[in-house]
């Protein structure tokens, strides 16, 4: 099912090149004074070192500023950084620049599989607000149902979709800035820069596998830079790769059993787990500008990007699938009578045989009996190994932002900006049954997708009064739509041999039924304003932010911040701030339903929980309500050292976080419960165990302490150390909705210390290596019960110029091959060999090389 609103490829290369060539495009590199010639990306990176003399924007509408003359905490992780890296996706990368930050596989997470949820400071997805060069980034379509805990219910944007080829540099702040920039800043801001090199430019090839030799990745990049007029640039970056699946499984007991009992049709492993498959993974992204005038620019950004993502699910066992093989848990197979299907009155027309399994194999007699008669049906006739449905999604996303921007004669300055945003996933399930179809069942399915959009608009000003005042305020308006799109119809139909008790809908993740989808929008406006104010010898630093915000379904809202700096000597400084920020519901949260199968580790079977609206009849009955707002209280205090080649930074923090959005528990579904469920059109109610919904029912406090040091004892050589610690606790929930369980996954499911140490070295003109070393501490998986150790990873890397335009580079992240403990109960399990929630992943070592060609420049 599609949504008719992709642009094609063709059509944003035209959009793209004609407001290039007709408008003479613009976009200033900073905010900084448009009289001043600008600077480009390459000279940029020359001309800063690895720490402390960072330019950025985020966080503040003065002056840009340094990273150590910052009131917060701000990362910047340059076009280098990621460069040293072995891996092509962008969220991986960021997991080892950014001890922060934490992401992992997801291999068996229904939609997350897809796009994977990332979370900085602990907090959700969803806590974190995304911009592209200053300019709000729209989310993805996909809500995270399943994602260890943290994760759960929350929707975030995509980054994967960002080549790393395509960015000058990222800023990370670690701070609350919900008064500065709206919903979502909770935990802090990630600002892409995008590179705006006017010429030159740069071509790489990548490719690697693991040590297991699986799970093969390639890749082609390139970015160039054209003028556009006297003033202007038009710089493009595409990248264009693939990632094989991976496969760290054990057979599962219950497959070998059935192997042993003589079932030659069982695979082995009959359970596939691990990374899905990425296919097709196609990002092309544009930045054009240029000066129009003396006075003013017009700026602009857009991407089309596109990618397959496959994903493997649970084994369904031949002799014991509840409501597919069987009925009683395995004691005998479900048969279904056609006759009675046909007439709709079940009186065992058919005259079916019983069909005992005994030692793990069905009575032959019976069993032969049930093929040879076309009015009795058993589904092992069609899938007598049992099978494993692979699930995933169709991606695309596509955005563009152009604005305006210029400088009045009297000094104020200003910038009008639109903004739209599209990200679709249209979801398949392929090797699966609707049940309740019988024989007549397809085995691919088109559940239907979900679908994002997002529109902005923005009108800001900053006024310097004096060279130590500033005064900045602004306008947004914002309006998003989240969309359910239809499945074919037999991904949700109640077939007729339901009343049998076989499973209605696609099996593993049901359909989107024709009362389910739909259209669900909110817009928001908002006005805000700030004020900074240094010393005349810039000794000090004082910010002040406030903003009012209203949305047309929650209602209004007001954040403020105050922010320092000071100077105690030349060396060393003292920042913090206080801020409040809130996070709205998106219509997505408010609105969508989803059904996941998962193991269910009490009853060692699978079962269907689904999540649905609060404002569903049967959440009320468990104390759902409408959703409201998220807000918090942040509190920063730190310092900074800065010594010439030395500098460390240390900052504190605490997110007091009230009216907490997330899933409940899991709760069970009555006869009458199912029924409601069936009349709002939930038709995967008839064979769902439990249910969850969204709710605003608990707090918690999330406190830790960020450390950052850098030395450059030479410029040949840069030693760093990143260490987070970052704890949450639960201060206050509902034990009726929020159980033990659900506690346990927001305070302990991910680490709460990382660290990085690395090393970057140049031995000679053309010859240079890297060595990082990365500490992971240990995690609980609500989904197998246990609690992981800890781990260090080694990376390596070395490069040689082979001329002055070409460089190989050669390396290994996680050389010794490091993985997490084994999963005690993995053969009595899923088969998973490892945690899937691995915030370092479970693959082992990935060997690679790359190559680079510079041009023009």
């Amino acid at each position: 099912m599609k949504r008719m609103r992709h642009w094609s490829l063709g059509t944003v290369g035209a959009v793209a090149l004609l407001v290039s060539v007709g408008l003479v495009p613009a976009y200033a590199q900073d905010e900084a004074a448009m009289d001043e010639e600008e600077t480009s990306s390459e000279e940029m990176e020359e001309e800063t070192t690895p720490f402390g003399e960072e330019i950025v924007v985020t966080g503040s509408r003065s002056e840009p500023r340094s990273v150590t003359e910052s009131m917060v905490p701000i990362d910047v992780i340059s076009a280098a950084d990621f460069e040293r890296q072995g891996d092509t996706d962008v969220s991986n990368m960021l997991r080892t620049l950014a001890p922060s930050y934490n992401v992992n596989t997801q291999p068996i997470s229904d939609a997350a599989t897809v796009v994977r949820p990332a979370n900085l400071r602990n907090l959700a997805p969803d806590h974190t607000l995304v911009l592209i060069n200053n300019k709000r980034r729209h989310r993805a379509s996909v809500i995270y149902w399943l994602g260890n805990g943290v994760a759960d219910g929350a929707q975030g944007p995509d980054i994967s979709v960002i080549p790393s080829i395509a960015l000058r540099q990222v800023e990370v702040l670690r701070d609350g800035a919900s008064a500065q920039y709206g919903s979502d800043a909770i935990a802090g801001v990630m600002n892409f820069m995008l590179k705006d090199d006017a010429s030159g430019g740069s071509v790489e090839l990548r490719y690697g596998g693991y040590q297991e030799g699986d799970g093969n990745a390639g890749s082609v990049a390139a970015n160039f830079g054209l003028p556009m007029g006297p003033n202007g640039y038009f710089n493009t970056s595409l990248e264009y790769g693939f990632s094989d699946a991976t496969s760290r499984s054990v057979q599962r007991n219950d497959a070998a059993a059935l192997i042993a009992a003589g079932n030659t049709n069982v695979a082995n492993p009959a359970q596939i787990w691990g990374s899905p498959e990425i296919e097709d993974d196609m990002k092309l992204w544009f930045n054009f500008g240029s000066l129009v005038g003396d006075t003013s620019q017009f700026y602009g950004h857009a991407n089309y990007a596109t990618k397959t993502v496959t994903g493997g699910f649970y084994f369904r066992n031949p002799n014991t699938r509840s409501a597919v093989f069987s009925g009683d848990g395995g004691a005998t197979l479900l048969i279904g009578d056609m006759l009675d299907a046909a007439d709709g009155v079940n009186d065992g027309s058919a005259n079916c045989p019983t069909v005992t399994i005994t030692n793990n194999v069905p009575d032959p007699t019976a069993l032969s009996q049930v093929f040879a008669d076309p009015n009795c049906f058993s589904f092992q006739e069609l899938f007598p190994g049992g099978f494993t449905p692979s699930f995933g999604g169709d991606v695309v996303d596509q955005a563009i932002t152009a604005g305006l921007r210029g400088t009045t004669g009297g000094g104020l300055n200003w910038d009008a900006s639109i903004s739209y945003g599209d990200n679709e996933v249209d979801f398949f399930i392929r090797n699966t049954v609707n049940a309740s179809l019988g024989p007549n069942t397809p085995t691919d399915f088109d559940p239907g997708l979900y679908g994002q959009t997002e529109l902005n608009f923005n009108f800001d000003v900053s006024y310097a009064i004096s060279p130590t005042l500033n005064l900045a305020g602004g306008l947004e308006w914002r309006d998003e739509e989240f969309t359910i799109g239809i499945g074919q119809l037999e991904s949700y139909q109640i077939g007729p041999l339901a009343t049998q008790g076989f499973s209605a809908a696609s099996n593993g993740f049901p359909g989107f039924g024709d009362i389910a989808a739909g259209s669900w929008s909110r817009s928001n406006w908002a006005v805000y304003g700030d004020l900074e104010k240094s010393a005349d010898d810039g000794r000090w630093t004082v910010g002040l932010a406030l903003r009012f915000e209203d949305f047309e379904d929650f209602g209004t809202t007001t954040n403020g911040k105050v922010s320092g700096r000071f100077n105690l000597t030349d060396s060393f400084q003292l920042r913090g701030s206080v801020s409040t920020g809130f996070r709205a519901p998106t219509p997505g949260q408010s609105n969508a339903f989803n059904v996941s199968t998962e193991f269910d580790l009490v009853q060692q079977e699978l079962v269907n929980n689904g999540t649905i609206p609060s404002s569903s009849r049967v959440a009320q009955l468990r104390g759902g309500e409408p959703l409201v707002a998220e807000e918090s209280v942040n509190i920063a205090l730190g310092m900074v050292w800065d010594n010439g080649p030395f500098t460390l930074t240390a900052d504190y923090f605490q997110i007091d976080l009230s009216d907490r959005l997330a899933v409940t528990q899991l709760f069970s579904l009555t006869q009458d419960e199912v029924d409601s469920l069936i009349a709002e059109g939930i038709t995967s109610a008839a064979n769902l165990q439990n249910f969850r919904f969204f709710t605003n029912d608990f707090d918690t406090e999330t406190s830790g302490i960020d450390i950052v040091a850098t030395y450059t004892p030479s410029v040949d050589t840069v030693f760093s150390v990143l260490f987070n610690h970052t704890e949450t606790d639960v201060t206050k929930f509902n034990p009726a909705t929020l159980d033990a369980t659900r506690i346990r996954e927001l305070q302990e499911a991910l680490p709460e210390n990382r660290a990085t140490a690395s090393l970057n070295h140049n031995f000679t003109d053309r010859l240079s290596g890297m060595a990082r070393a990365s500490y992971y501490d240990g995690w609980f998986d609500s989904e197998d019960g246990n609690v992981y150790s800890g781990k260090t990873l080694l990376d390596l890397e070395g490069s040689i110029d082979l001329t002055d335009s070409m460089q190989l580079i050669v390396g290994g992240n996680n050389v010794f091959d490091t993985t997490p403990d084994d999963n005690p109960g993995a053969a009595d399990g899923v088969g998973n060999r490892y945690s899937q929630f691995s915030p370092f992943g479970f693959n082992g070592a990935f060997w690679y090389a790359r190559v680079k060609f510079r041009f023009g420049g």
